[in-house]
This record gives C-alpha cells, structure tokens and sequence, in this order.
C-alpha cells in the first residue's frame, strides 16, 4: 500500500478531515479535530504513523519488520509504518481502522453518539472487534 492508497481509504471513513497541520510534508487525518493518522516521506520512504493499542503496538512490530515505534510520537500508543509493500493491504487497513476507533472512542460523548447515528456503530467501530481486543 503506499501514500495515495493510505489517504483514500483514511478519507472513506466517517468525518475524516486531512489537514497539514505540521507543514507541507506532512498529511495528517482527523476526526473531530483529534489526530488518528499522520503521513510523511522521509529519505524516499513513505510511512504512516498510526495509534494503537499498547499490547497490540507490541505485538505488531514483532510480526511485521516494517512496522515501528512511532516516529517522533508516544512509543506506547503509536507505530509507524513504512510502506514499503511488505505488510498487506488488508492488514494495513485493520492498522488504520484501529487507530480511528480508537480516536473516535475517547471523542465527547455527544460528538461519538452523534458519528454513530449518522453512519451507523458498525462503520464507526468496524475494527473493534479486532482479534488483538
């Protein structure tokens, strides 16, 4: 999967919002205001930084060489992941779903309950119920 792919699909989800919040070189996608994805190309490699479950951060740089502590973000809660091909596609989609319901879990009350009226709780929480739960 490499960049254009990685903002499509963080687009298709509920609310989304890319923003270049850190300057040009840096795409990052929100909801709500609240960071869940953010992108960079760095010495020609592209990578995206996602949020996670500590357990499953852990558990997924064990499986995956390409996926690392978070770059410049809290260790525990982030990965990168350098989109180098090597992880599947679907594997990385889970990566991202993850890390917005993980966002999306700790908007206000109202802004969460609002999200999943409109779109409906399975295509907010899609990965929640996630085999690293």
């Amino acid at each position: 999967m490499n960049k254009k792919k990685v903002r499509a699909y963080c687009l298709t989800l509920p609310l989304v919002r890319e923003d270049y919040t850190f300057g040009p070189d840096v795409q990052v996608f929100k909801i709500k205001e609240k960071l869940f994805a953010l992108m960079t190309t760095r010495q020609g490699i592209e990578r995206v930084n996602l949020k996670c479950d500590p357990e499953e951060a852990i558990i997924l740089r064990e499986i995956f060489e390409d996926v690392i502590p978070g770059y410049h973000m809290n260790k525990m809660h982030w990965n990168t992941i350098i989109l180098s091909e090597s992880i599947p596609e679907g594997e990385i989609k889970r990566m991202i779903d993850r890390s917005y319901c993980l966002v999306v879990k700790k908007l206000k009350k109202i802004d969460r309950e609002s999200l999943e009226i409109k779109y409906g709780h399975k295509k907010v929480f899609k990965s929640y119920a996630s085999p690293w739960v």
